[in-house]
């Protein structure tokens, strides 16, 4: 049950890296402050990093991980597409990627209830990207 339980909390922080990271690539080319720009360049990095490190560990495991579903990733791309066509502002820009930090936060401490099983190591990847999220939302309040 732990080794199962924690290669699902896994690939379910491997899924929301993968949307985190496409969500923040899909706004770059909008982003007119440096700073902000700077900023969510730097937290993709560190998404990125989280993501070789759950990667190695769902190697271990001999699991191929798990993608984003199509249809959320095509959502999210088509609202924020949607709202980008009438307000190219790093305010709509930050609410975006407030909303999708909040999804994050919420669908994770889902899944740390749902598979209480999963071994320590894996809980506290995931706890850091909760953080790595929360701390995304609270920082890039400033352009709302």
């Amino acid at each position: 049950m732990i080794e199962q339980d924690t290669v699902k909390l896994l690939r379910e922080c491997d899924a929301g890296i993968e949307m985190g990271v496409a969500s923040i690539n899909d706004v770059m080319e909008f982003v007119s402050d440096k700073d902000f720009e700077k900023y969510l360049g730097n937290c993709k990095n560190q998404h990125e990093k989280l993501g070789e490190e759950i990667e190695s560990l769902l190697n271990s495991y001999n699991d191929d991980g798990k993608s984003a579903n199509p249809i959320a990733k095509g959502m999210s791309w088509m609202k924020t597409n949607t709202k980008l066509t009438f307000d190219e502002s790093d305010k709509t820009i930050a609410d975006l990627i407030t909303d999708g930090c909040n999804m994050g936060i919420k669908s994770l401490n889902r899944y740390l209830n749902q598979y209480k099983a999963a071994d320590e190591k894996s809980k506290d990847i995931t706890k850091r990207l909760i953080k790595l999220e929360e701390r995304l939302a609270v920082d890039i309040r400033k352009y709302l």
